[in-house]
């Protein structure tokens, strides 16, 4: 009886895969060297690639992508050359594939349809919850409440300021600017037959000194 003896092992194929894009097309270019057409079988659908490389001294060789996005597989094809395999993969959509295999993140992701903006003539009301409100009517009855409040302390005094200057002469107005102006803002008068008379000394609040700014 003879004896049986294992049959030795086979090296494992060297190689390596890359892919790029262009606008219509994906293409994965698989480097491994002396393949022929009698060993290598290549399939495409619309969601997968697989590649079998059978070369009779090394182990069998199975390579599947699984697409990130669907191809056409009647318009793909592959190139065999001593150095490579080139699978051109022809994209349904010219869109930029952010990977080549896996779902991609936005799949399965429906757009929110949006209620049409009427186009109107006039200034936009306020959006709102509840229909019939006139958001144009609020904002007048603010604005009309700010009005009617009365101002207090500075900002009351400075209003009545801004009313006597605004309804002045041009006595009034030249007046009020020559007493502010000479005296550093501590006098404002309205009588200009008094005013340009000479210059207006500064008069600070009692308790309080008067210096410029370079003493």
């Amino acid at each position: 009886m003879m004896a049986e003896y294992p049959s030795e092992a086979k090296a494992k194929l060297q190689l390596k895969h890359d892919w790029y894009q262009t606008e219509e097309a994906v293409v994965i270019t698989v480097l491994v060297k002396n393949v022929i057409h009698e060993f290598l079988k290549v399939g495409i659908t619309e969601a997968n690639v697989a590649v079998d490389i059978s070369l009779p001294d090394f182990e069998e060789c199975n390579l599947c992508f699984n697409l990130s996005h669907k191809v056409i597989p009647e318009s793909s094809s592959y190139k065999l050359t001593p150095s490579k395999i080139e699978i051109k993969l022809k994209k349904t959509e010219g869109i930029r594939w952010e990977k080549l295999e896996g779902v991609p993140s936005s799949e399965g992701i429906k757009a929110i349809p949006q209620e049409p903006v009427p186009q109107l003539s006039g200034p936009p009301s306020y959006p709102t919850s509840k229909k019939g409100k006139d958001w144009s009517a609020v904002e007048k009855e603010i604005k009309k409440q700010e009005e009617q409040e009365k101002p207090e302390g500075e900002e009351a005094i400075n209003k009545l300021f801004q009313e006597i200057y605004g309804k002045g002469s041009d006595e009034v107005k030249k007046a009020m600017n020559k007493s502010y102006m000479e005296s550093g803002g501590t006098v404002l008068s309205t009588n200009w037959n008094e005013i340009c008379k000479q210059k207006v000394e500064v008069k600070p609040p009692d308790g309080m000194e008067f210096k410029k700014w370079n003493d």
